[in-house]
This record gives C-alpha cells, structure tokens and sequence, in this order.
C-alpha cells in the first residue's frame, strides 16, 4: 500500500464535495486527510486528498474522479516534486513558571502566538507532517487543552 497525494481542481457547485467523498466511500476507502478551500481562480476551488492504497486503486479512484463534471484537473503529488504543509492550532496550559519554555520552543518551531490567557495560551504552527506531529508531542507534556488540525496542503513545485 502506498500513500497518493492528490490535489483536485473542481468548479464551484454545490454538493461537490459529496460526490468526491462519495467515490472514496463508495468503495470502502479511507481518506486519510482532507482539505479544500479557494484558489487563485474565483470559479475553482481546489481539493486536497490524501488516501493510502495500491496503484491498481489509484488508477481507478482518478479515472472516477475524472468523470466528474465539476472536476477540471487531478494531479498526484510526488513527495518529492511538491511542497506539502498543515497547520495546527492549539490551546496550551501555561502556566508562568512554563512560559519560558513553550515560547523557546514555539521560536524554534518558527510558530506564532495567537492569543494569551491568563491559564493557557493559543499558538499556531504550520509544517510538514513530521514536523507538527513533534510539535504536537513536545506541547503534550504541557497540556493541550484544544487543538485543532487542518490536513494536508500541497503544490507542485514549478517547473
């Protein structure tokens, strides 16, 4: 089995978010992450999918996927022809005498502070997949209150 990355380009019409969820599910297919949201283009949005399976699946998921009549564009994101981020937002217990440290280590993870409470603070980061799951563990050992986890975003490098 084989992780795909694929980035979809689709038309701006109700219910197609549905129809490309229905074609994984359809089948018994786990997406393992999902991300959709606008383009440059104010007519397309585009559909980020990752989904682990074999190539015989892949081609089949992307012939399916072509047959759509919003779908304008599908293109497999090799690993190493794209650039791949997430994005996590998480509400930390900080407690004064921790600060110090979530904030050496928030620097050195290259995130941001979103918000300041007197208990917690909201801190945003974004990176790789390997890169967030680390953060995400290194902020564990303070307190994750909330999190939230966009999934992946890619592009393909330009040529």
């Amino acid at each position: 089995m084989e992780r795909h990355v694929v980035s979809i380009l689709v038309e701006k019409h109700d219910g197609v978010l549905n129809r490309v969820a229905g074609l994984f599910s359809k089948r018994g297919y786990h997406i393992d992450s999902f991300s959709f949201g606008e383009t440059e283009n104010p007519e397309l949005s585009r559909m980020t999918v990752v989904f682990t399976g074999d190539h015989q699946f892949f081609d089949q998921i992307t012939k399916q996927l072509s047959k759509l009549v919003d779908v304008r564009q599908i293109e497999e994101l090799k690993h190493e022809e794209s650039d791949y981020r997430e994005m996590v937002l998480i509400k930390i217990k900080a407690e004064e005498k921790d600060r110090t440290s979530i904030l050496e280590q928030l620097e050195a993870y290259k995130g941001k502070i979103i918000s300041v409470a007197t208990e917690y603070l909201t801190v945003e980061m974004t990176g790789d997949q390997q890169k967030v799951d680390t953060f995400i563990d290194l902020m564990t050992k303070h307190g994750i209150k909330e999190m939230a986890r966009t999934g992946v975003m890619a592009l393909g490098h330009v040529n």
